[in-house]
């Protein structure tokens, strides 16, 4: 009897300290990359990846997300190309959730570039910045090469299943 309790005791000792858990995978998915700088999607919300210039040497990356509310990934796509055609004076200011995120405009070489500047947490102290981008770049990023850009509007196949299993449960509500 004591080896059974012992065993007992063993095996519950085993799964009570266990550290490793397995989460469910989540699908992301990614609209278009270049270098260091990459634009993301998952469900509605959009994630814009960067490595950090300020501290480039520690190979840290950033980001920053928003929902794509009111086509808000094309309206950033197209605020971006405005600047490369009339460059802004000053830095266009964008206030997200969490974050504040500077567009920078300036000339190098000859050709318009965009930095993201990103105020993390909305305070001044943290700032990270991301390397200078073309529109070449920026089309890649957006996915305008590639064709993801179809994916801005297009809603994820679970959140259509929740839809739709959603519509038809009030179907049957009505019906009643």
């Amino acid at each position: 009897m004591r080896k059974i309790i012992l065993l007992f005791t063993c095996l519950l000792g085993i799964s009570a300290f266990s550290q490793i858990k397995v989460l469910k995978n989540e699908s992301v998915v990614e609209i278009g990359k270049d270098n260091s700088v990459g634009l993301y999607k998952k469900d509605d919300k959009f994630t814009i990846n960067y490595q950090d210039l300020n501290t480039a040497n520690l190979n840290t990356f950033r980001s920053f997300s928003f929902q794509n509310l009111n086509k808000d990934v094309s309206g950033l796509y197209e605020l971006i190309i405005n600047g490369f055609i009339d460059l802004p004076v000053s830095n266009i200011v964008l206030e997200l959730p969490n974050d504040i995120v500077e567009l920078h405009f300036e000339k190098n070489f000859g050709q318009p570039t965009v930095q993201f500047i990103q105020y993390i947490n909305k305070n001044r102290k943290y700032v990270g910045k991301s390397q200078f981008l073309n529109k070449k770049q920026v089309d890649k990023i957006f996915g305008k090469l590639n064709g993801k850009s179809s994916q801005y509007e297009k809603p994820d196949p679970a959140t259509n299943a929740n839809a739709s299993a959603r519509n038809s449960h009030s179907e049957k509500k009505a019906k009643k």
